[in-house]
């Protein structure tokens, strides 16, 4: 019999120490914690040390390191002996372009001859690209560091490049062993391989393998093939040869013959819009949910794919109506859920930035915005800055699928009879792409729907409004209606590809663009840096509200998440961060001074200070969202804290791509900045160190008590609760690697509630999600599946409330908690000065009257009545829970 649909999440992060044992060791925290099911990160074979599972070298195949197939049945059974049910994260949209794969291994050795050619995106009107060398294959041969061998593993003649080995083509052997052709291994090789057919590659390894077997003619023939050491000119003879280019790492933003995942070479598209591609790639994990292992599956970037809604739909036909699926997928502001997906929501990234508008000050972030504007390089808007930063992403990192997309859309003219001048469909096709708004729009074979039919209609008018040519507003013109819909004489399945290609192109734009280069430059908030939201917008409670009456209406199956493997930063973090929205005025007065301070840390490089201002305000930021609880007392603050700071630094560096980049990093300006992070942290340092800390502390209790109605909120609110890898007690991580790194889960329960304090918050936090998603199993389930109704507060605390209900037949759920309490938290305790809300009501609907509110945190009753005040409220904990029945 299926399980119900979860009520609550647990994400644990495979690897990292973690496998099935041990996630079968966690079941009884997860029964405590009140999880319905556990959320696993991809558990099929990955790359060797993989850290994160996205990697996929073998879609059809449990990973052994974690545990194997055999693992993953035991945590399965164990999970539904407990009673929870399991959901698997799956990767559809891309596979390692690893030797490991096997699938990819055949495609590198028999090009477009391979079985699995068609299995990725793959355009073979040109030798299979591999990116994956130091320099240039010329280069590489100059230096020796290229050379010819048999891989005893694999059992075939390769170029060996350190230790990798690229298989040659079978029909090439001859070439690279023309002058050893007497040796007798080489004879048996060369007898075998040019009749060789991919679909026998097994058999010929096998027989390679046997010629092999005899180990001192092996050995005679691996010396001889040494000791040819065949010059660069001969390497490149063979290299010719080949399906493949071996090409500089360097080049694959420029070239680049398949699709790849954002800019990682190594993760090639695969296309599963083919239904014999998706049925290669899906025969494990359908086969777990038909035996009843898997409940639920979490598809990955669903956005890359090249449909959607049919791939949805045909994985929805595959496991059947009573498996819960959620897709990442991000929405911006005002974007809904394509509703013919088949689907119970999304992963929850919008959640997040519904959280910024409940808990931060808009006020607060405007002046922040401006001081972060004096002291910067860039005083456009951050409109501009983000039309510039895509356009930037266009022209160098995505330069190579900005051409493959032009020479289709070029393709597509010539065949219509229209021509334009040079370069100008590449620019039409660029400014629409940076004048979408989203990630991407969805238009298939058959062209666009309504929806993305007035999106099409609005970039493309942003885009004629920012060009000067005429030519160029014509073609804007031209590529929208190829977009919107089909027209007499071009051919469909060329239009489709046109689709398909600008779609899957504009989404790893926007994020690029956004989350990977914006987000390290307009740092004037860095709590509103988060994935799925906007640096410059907090729109307060009132649209808190009005997102969550639609999330209960659209999607109350979706996922409430506030921590994943991808945001920029822990929730903790987060709300700690949404505090300086509150009180800015201290935090810039602070942040003069330590510019003052470590003045003399400050380097100049080439007339330039390092770190320049915007950098240093950063830095400041960012620590004040990973210090420590303890202050100045946690030995972290000397030790394991800087050296994570410092990974953060370089990656904040390298994403802004200012001065500094992952594909052209600058040592010399990269190292002043990392001895300025040092210094900081330095003994001889330490004034700033006790300042700062000092500054700091009105943040942490208010960003304390933050992180407590953030998460009492995601409780409660519209859709399923997800806990992310030990973030039920504190998360106060950077962005990835950082919030990957191993956590000690499962740590025993307090035997009583714990204080609501500083020293007690990891403790208190998890007893509060513990106790709260108890209510959303059982009898009082219903409620928190029911609607959502805002409450009206009045009197001078009213802007420091967040007030709701949640209703149902089955009862309904009074939801209070503080909000913008900078400088009124106590100081022994996480609690509000009482007075704070003084004469402040609490206004409750009148069919409430008569009522009794049961406090679900500790037991007690009160009456309702239309008028309550809030004070009472929270006279034994921060935030306040009520339940009628």
């Amino acid at each position: 019999m299926p399980l119900p649909k979860p009520t609550a999440t647990y994400r644990l992060q495979f690897r990292n120490g973690t496998d099935f044992s041990s996630a079968i060791s966690l079941i009884p925290h997860l029964t405590k914690l009140g999880i319905s099911h556990l959320y696993a990160s991809p558990v099929f074979t990955a790359t060797s040390g993989s850290t994160h599972g996205y990697d996929v070298t073998d879609c059809n195949e449990i990973d052994p390191a974690l545990g194997g197939l055999a693992g993953l049945e035991q945590l399965s059974d164990a999970l539904a002996q407990a009673g929870l049910g399991l959901i698997l994260d799956i990767v559809p949209n891309h596979m390692a372009a690893s030797l490991e794969n096997g699938w990819w291994r055949s495609v590198v050795e028999w090009g477009s001859d391979s079985p699995y050619s068609g299995h990725f995106d793959i355009d073979w009107s040109q030798p299979l690209t591999l990116p994956f060398l130091g320099d240039t294959f010329e280069a590489e041969c100059a230096k020796g560091r290229i050379s010819v061998e048999l891989d005893q593993h694999t059992h075939a003649l390769a170029f060996r490049y350190y230790d990798s080995f690229y298989p040659l083509a079978p029909a090439s052997y001859a070439t690279a062993l023309a002058e050893i052709g007497d040796d007798p291994v080489a004879e048996q090789l060369l007898s075998i391989a040019p009749p060789a057919l991919p679909d026998q590659a097994p058999a010929f390894h096998a027989r390679i393998g046997e010629i092999c077997s005899d180990t001192e003619a092996f050995t005679r023939f691996q010396q001889r093939l040494a000791a040819l050491s065949p010059g660069a000119v001969t390497l490149q003879d063979l290299h010719a040869l080949q399906p493949y280019r071996l090409t500089s790492w360097k080049s694959a933003n420029r070239h680049l013959s398949y699709r790849r995942f954002f800019e990682v070479a190594g993760l090639v598209g695969l296309r599963v819009e083919d239904r014999d591609v998706f049925e290669d790639s899906h025969r494990l994990v359908l086969d777990l949910v038909k035996r009843g292992l898997v409940q639920g599956l979490r598809v990955d970037h669903v956005d890359g794919l090249a449909d959607p809604a049919a791939y949805l739909t045909r994985l929805r036909a595959a496991v059947g109506d009573h498996v819960y699926i959620t897709v990442e997928k991000i929405l911006e502001r005002d974007e809904a859920l394509p509703k013919a997906w088949p689907i119970s929501g999304t992963t929850g990234y919008e959640f997040i930035w519904s959280l910024a508008d409940a808990l931060s000050d808009p006020k607060g972030i405007a002046q922040l915005h401006a001081a972060f504007a004096e002291i910067g390089d860039d005083e456009r808007p951050y409109e501009v800055q983000f039309t510039d930063a895509k356009a930037q992403m266009l022209r160098e990192n995505f330069a190579g699928e900005v051409d493959r997309l032009t020479a289709l859309a070029t393709e597509i003219t010539e065949r219509s009879g229209r021509e334009f001048p040079t370069g100008v469909l590449e620019t039409a096709l660029c400014t629409m792409i940076s004048a979408l708004p989203v990630y991407r729009t969805y238009s298939t074979a058959s062209g666009a729907d309504d929806g993305d039919v007035a999106r099409l209609e609005s970039i493309a008018a942003t885009a004629a409004a920012i060009v000067t040519s005429d030519d160029t507003r014509q073609a804007i013109t031209f590529v929208r209606d190829l977009l919107k819909h089909n027209s007499p004489g071009i051919d469909v399945a060329l239009l489709s590809r046109l689709r398909a290609r600008f779609q899957q192109l504009s989404g790893p734009i926007m994020a690029k663009s956004l989350e990977d280069t914006l987000f390290y430059r307009f740092n004037g908030v860095l709590g509103l840096n988060e994935v799925g939201g906007n640096p410059t917008l907090s729109n307060g409670p009132a649209a808190f509200h009005a997102a969550m009456v639609a999330r209960a209406t659209d999607a109350s199956e979706g996922l409430t998440t506030t921590s994943t493997h991808d945001t920029k930063r822990g929730e903790d973090a987060r709300a700690r961060l949404y505090a300086l929205t509150e009180a800015p005025e201290p935090w810039l007065a602070g942040v003069e001074r330590w510019r003052r301070q470590n003045a003399p840390l400050v380097e100049v490089l080439r007339t330039r200070p390092v770190p320049e201002p915007a950098v240093e305000w950063t830095l400041y930021q960012a620590l004040a969202g990973l210090w420590p609880l303890d202050g100045l007392a946690d030995p972290d603050l000397y030790d394991e804290l800087p050296r994570r700071f410092l990974a953060y630094t370089e990656k904040l560096l390298r994403e802004a791509k200012l001065r500094t980049s992952w594909t052209a990093p600058k040592q010399d300006y990269e190292t002043a900045v990392a001895g300025f992070v040092k210094a900081l942290f330095s003994a001889e340092n330490r004034d700033f160190l006790i300042d700062f800390d000092e500054t700091l502390q009105p943040y942490v209790q208010a960003g304390l008590l933050n992180a407590l109605s953030q998460t009492m909120i995601k409780l409660t609110a519209p859709g399923i609760p997800d806990i992310y890898n030990g973030s039920e007690r504190m998360d106060f991580s950077l962005v990835d690697p950082d919030n990957r790194r191993p956590q000690r889960l499962g740590l025993p329960s307090p035997a009583q509630p714990p204080h609501a304090d500083r020293s007690s918050f990891g403790d208190y936090k998890r007893w509060l999600i513990a106790t709260v998603l108890k209510l959303r199993q059982g009898e009082t389930a219903p409620i928190f599946e029911g609607s959502y109704q805002p409450l009206e507060v009045s009197g001078p605390g009213a802007g420091q409330v967040i007030a709701y209900l949640r209703d149902s037949k089955s009862g309904t759920a009074l939801t209070v908690v503080p909000r913008g309490v900078f400088g009124m938290v106590q100081a022994d305790a996480l609690r509000v000065d009482p007075a704070l809300f003084d004469n402040t009501t609490l206004h409750l609907p009148d069919r409430l009257t008569g009522h009794t509110l049961w406090n679900a945190l500790t037991g007690k009753s009160l009456a309702a009545s239309p008028s309550l005040p809030v004070g009472p409220l929270f006279q034994d904990h921060p935030i306040a829970l009520f339940i009628t029945r």
